[in-house]
Order: structure tokens, then sequence, then C-alpha cells
């Protein structure tokens, strides 16, 4: 026992365990039926090294996990059973797996995608909708030689006055009935929009004083009824497609003298088209389903719409009596203005997304709301030169527009209604009386100061991050 012992087999049918140093023949496991035993270093271990290339196929999932528990969720979405995690990585089962999956991959918690903006705007459907508020003013430039001179003008402003606020208030309705059903809406149209027509019909009527200018005063109210009817139930195509008569008399005035059938003709055929077009869609709201036991909103909710109605029109009237070209375009830029809706509700929410505290949020929806109205009043200044108007007034007075309809966007609706009240009530008070500083300083100083207090309701109201969530 004192002499060396062999640690060498002594033949090839003896079953003698023999120690062997590992080198780089060595390296590989050996499976259990092979005789001899390798000592295998521990950084090459080839089941390590699938475990470290699972990890790396499934580094994407594994990291955004809080628990391994999740990962065994993973694995075993995967397929992986238990014999292939012991032959294959070495451990016992799936959950011993998930661990050293776990501790390999470093936490990593990716963002969330972007969601889609609820708030995108229909680009050709906003710059229908401008130049739709425009071009019944080409009845104007048909058949307007075809009315006296007296007494025309104030029974056409006056039923446009009540038309309009009609109209803002019964559209508002109609939107609150949308929510319940497209036959409640239709229901709430197809009584409330007659009901305005011939109200203003009636008030227009009275202060005619021939039949041209009453005729001419249905007409109108008419044709507001059934334009606001259709674009309520977005039916724009429908109206402009109706409006093509008078569309196409008005192209060929500045080449061609159409006479007088056609004046007052193409003006009428339109009219008919509208009121046509829009029975045609009240008929196929009413087809709809009914909505039982629908609540009915509170009539004195639409009264602030309507009111910021009858002041929006007669703040327009007092600017298109002295500046008639600057009405023309403050009416086609209400297209842009309702684009700018959606984008300051869309880049609100993409605000409220990116900042963590309200002071940061306030910050931002200033800079969104700075945005907006730059956008919407640069072109103005240029358009306002081009038609010589006073872009001053001009540009406070789409200011103050376009804040009230900000404000009522987001159910804000009684202090737009008293400051654009206000304003026309300062503005016509010193057209009527001709007092001084003149009706175009009044308008201006009733513009700047109802579009200052409008701007800072948006920025207090609106500046709150509850507004938008």
């Amino acid at each position: 026992m004192s002499g060396p012992m062999a640690l060498e087999p002594g033949g090839a049918d003896q079953e003698t365990l023999a120690l062997r140093l590992a080198d780089d023949r060595t390296l590989a496991l050996r499976t259990a039926d092979q005789r001899t035993l390798a000592l295998v270093r521990p950084g090459h271990d080839a089941r390590r090294d699938a475990v470290d290339r699972l990890a790396a196929e499934l580094a994407d999932h594994v990291a955004p996990a809080v628990h391994p528990y999740e990962v065994a969720a993973l694995l075993e979405s995967e397929g992986l059973t238990g014999e292939v995690i012991q032959d294959r990585y070495g451990h016992p089962d799936l959950f011993s797996l998930a661990t050293a999956l776990y501790e390999r991959v470093p936490r990593a918690f990716p963002d969330p995608p972007r969601p889609a903006d609820p708030w995108r705007p229909d680009h050709v459907r906003c710059a229908l909708r401008g130049a739709l508020f425009a071009l019944p003013g080409l009845a104007y430039a048909l058949a307007g030689r075809l009315l006296p001179q007296d007494g025309a003008v104030r029974a056409l402003v006056v039923a446009g006055l009540l038309s309009w606020a009609w109209n803002q208030a019964l559209g508002h309705r109609a939107y609150l009935r949308l929510a319940t059903g497209r036959r409640e809406a239709g229901r709430t149209l197809l009584t409330g929009a007659p009901l305005g027509a011939v109200a203003a019909t009636g008030a227009g009527a009275a202060l005619a004083g021939s039949g041209a200018t009453a005729l001419a005063v249905t007409a109108q109210s008419g044709y507001l009824a059934a334009a606001g009817v259709l674009l309520v139930l977005g039916r724009e195509r429908l109206l402009l497609a109706a409006l093509a008569p008078l569309i196409a008399g008005a192209a060929t005035l500045p080449w061609w003298e159409p006479g007088t059938v056609l004046r007052a003709g193409l003006p009428l055929l339109s009219l008919l088209g509208s009121v046509a077009a829009a029975g045609w869609a009240l008929r196929g709201t009413l087809r709809t389903a009914h909505v039982p036991d629908a609540a009915r909103p509170r009539l004195l909710r639409s009264l602030p719409y309507g009111l910021f109605g009858l002041a929006a029109g007669a703040l327009v009237f007092l600017t298109g009596h002295q500046q008639p070209w600057a009405a023309i375009v403050l009416t086609l830029s209400m297209g842009p203005a309702e684009w700018l809706l959606y984008r300051y509700r869309g880049l609100s929410v993409a605000a409220l997304r990116t900042t963590g505290t309200p002071a940061g949020f306030r910050l931002r929806s200033a800079a969104v709301l700075a945005g907006c109205l730059l956008v919407y009043l640069a072109p103005l200044v240029p358009a306002a030169l081009v038609v010589d108007a006073d872009p001053v007034t001009l540009v406070l007075l789409a200011t103050a527009l376009w804040t009230s309809l900000l404000l009522q966007a987001f159910g804000v609706a009684w202090p737009p209604a008293a400051l654009c009240l206000a304003a026309a009530a300062g503005a016509g008070s010193s057209f009527l009386a001709g007092s001084p500083p003149g009706p175009a300083a009044a308008l201006t100083w009733c513009c700047g100061g109802a579009a200052l207090l409008l701007t800072v309701c948006v920025l207090r109201l609106l500046g709150r991050p509850a507004a938008h969530a």
C-alpha cells in the first residue's frame, strides 16, 4: 500500500473511474452512458450558454417583468416542457429557469405606444364648412339688385340675427340629443327648424315694407333653417350640391348678365334644393331605432348658445356695415377656426400626457393657446390689408369669436355669451347714437375688451388638467 497507486485503467474491459484534467478536447458535457466523467470549466457550460441565448431572445419580453412568475408564464406560453427545461437548460423546473432569466435581464419599462389622437380634425370637412358659411352670400350678389332699397337691409338683418341665434341654440340642443340617438336629434330638428324659420320670417316681414323684401326674408330664413339641419347632421356635401345653381350663376356675373329671371330663379332653386335635402336627411334619422326613456335636456342649457349667436351676428353685422369685405374674410375664416378647435383639444391631450405638474400643464396649455391663435390670426392681417379693412378690429373680433367657440366646446357657455353680448351692446349703442368715440373706434375697443377677458377665461378654465381629462 506504500507504493504509488496507478491512476490509469489496466485495460479496456476494466470499469475504473478515471480523473482527467479538462482541456479543450474535453470541454463538452458527456452523457450518462459515457464511462468517463470530465471536469468542465464553469464559464463554458453548454447549458448555461443555452440559458444566455434564451435570455437574449426573450429580453424584450422579460425586461418589463416585475416578478419571475411573469417570466414563468411567458415560458409556459412558449411551450417549454419540464423535460426540455431539464435537458437543454439544466434547471429542475419552470420556475427555476424563469428566476434565472429574470436575474439575467435588466429591468426596463418602455413607454406605452402613443395612442391615436382622438381629436384629429377632418381637414376636408372643416374647409367645406368654412366655404358653406360664405357661399350663401352669393345670393345677395345675384338677387340684391332686385330688392327695394328702403327697408330691405334692415328686414334681412333682423331676420338673419334671429335665425342665427335660434339656429345656434337649436344646434346645441340637437347635438345633446344626438348623444342619445339620431332619431331623437332628428325629431328635435324637425320641430325646431320650422319654428325658427317662421319666427325669423315674421320678425323680418314686419319690417319689410314690400312683397319682394318679404319674399327675400322668407327665403333667407328657410335656407338658414335647412342649412342648420344639414350641418348638424354632417351633410355638408349635400348642402354644397344644393348650392350648385347659386354658385354657377354667381360665377358668371363678371362676364355675363344673367337677367332678372335667373337672378331670382337660381337662389330660389338652391333654396328648394336645401329644403329638400334637409327633409331627406331628417327622414333618414327618423328611420333609426328609438331610444326608450331618453332624458330630455333642459331648454335653458341651450339659451347661452343662442345669446352668443345673437351677439356674434351683431358684431359681424357691425363690422360688415363699416367694412363689408372684412365680414366676408371673417366668415371664410370659420373653417380654419373650426379646424384649430380640434387641434387645440388634441394638443392639450398630448400636453396632458407629457407634463407631470399642474403648473407645467398650465404653461403648456398657454403655449398651445398662443400657437393656435397665431395660426388663426396671422393670415387675417394680410387678408384685411388686401380688402382695405382695419386689421386690428378684424383680429380682435376674430380672437373674441374663436375663444368663445373654444370655451363653448368645453361646455363653458355663459361667459362667452355675456362678454360678447356686452361687446355687441356697447358697439351697437355707439353705432345707433353716433356718439364719441365713433362706431369704428367703439367696435375696436369693445372687441378688444371681450377678446382680452375671454383669453383670460380660457387660460384660467382650460389651463387645468381636469378640463381635458
